[in-house]
């Protein structure tokens, strides 16, 4: 039968079962085995003799499941590397989130590589950002997975600057005219630049004046 030890065991199995099975003080049992004192007494707490695995119960992680949902929705939008998008999910989800944390939500969700995600995007190719001026803006409204705790989806609402690539997000319960404006009114009052131009997937939304 093959046995897998933890590659710093200093016990076998077998010597195991004789420190579970044995009476000896642990101090005899220890010098006996060549282990220490700590380790006899792990060992008769146990009812096993094999190792237990050192994968985390629970996974690390300061992003709730709702926040890890938007998350992977903005990365299959926004098409950003990892820090673009860390910075995102800082600014609108979780400021303690860390670039660790957020790497290993993206690839649990599928969504890690950048390159892969690039390749699939069906959406009409647009010129480089490089070719606008700062204020032509693309707003996109995306559905949310629904939680467990939830009773409706969400949706998200986001504006990104095709030449300086800042970003703005909001997430409403519903799809509305009035959760539209609101957007939008957000959007103007947080923007550092002049908005010149909003556009949609569909249709060129509308433009703005200086304000």
């Amino acid at each position: 039968m093959l046995i897998h030890l933890h590659k710093q065991a200093t016990t076998t199995p077998k010597v195991r079962a004789s420190i579970q099975a044995s009476t000896e003080p642990a101090s005899s049992l220890a010098e006996r085995f060549g282990t220490t004192e700590q380790t006899v007494y792990k060992w008769k707490h146990r009812d096993s003799v094999h190792d237990r695995s050192h994968t985390p119960h629970r996974l690390q992680t300061t992003l709730t499941p709702a926040q890890e949902a938007v998350a992977v929705v903005l990365r299959k939008t926004l098409l950003v590397s990892i820090d673009d998008l860390l910075a995102v999910v800082r600014e609108f989800l979780n400021p303690d989130v860390s670039r660790s944390g957020l790497d290993r939500c993206l690839r649990r969700h599928g969504v890690g590589n950048l390159r892969d995600l690039q390749a699939k995007d069906p959406r009409p190719k647009h010129k480089a950002f490089k070719a606008y001026e700062p204020g032509y803006l693309h707003v996109d409204v995306k559905y949310l997975p629904q939680m467990a705790d939830e009773t409706s989806r969400r949706y998200l609402f986001v504006a990104i600057d095709r030449a300086t690539r800042w970003v703005f997000v909001r997430v409403f319960k519903s799809k509305t005219a009035a959760n539209a404006r609101r957007f939008l009114r957000d959007l103007e009052r947080a923007c550092p630049i002049r908005i010149r131009t909003v556009l949609t997937d569909n249709v060129l939304a509308r433009e703005q004046n200086a304000v």
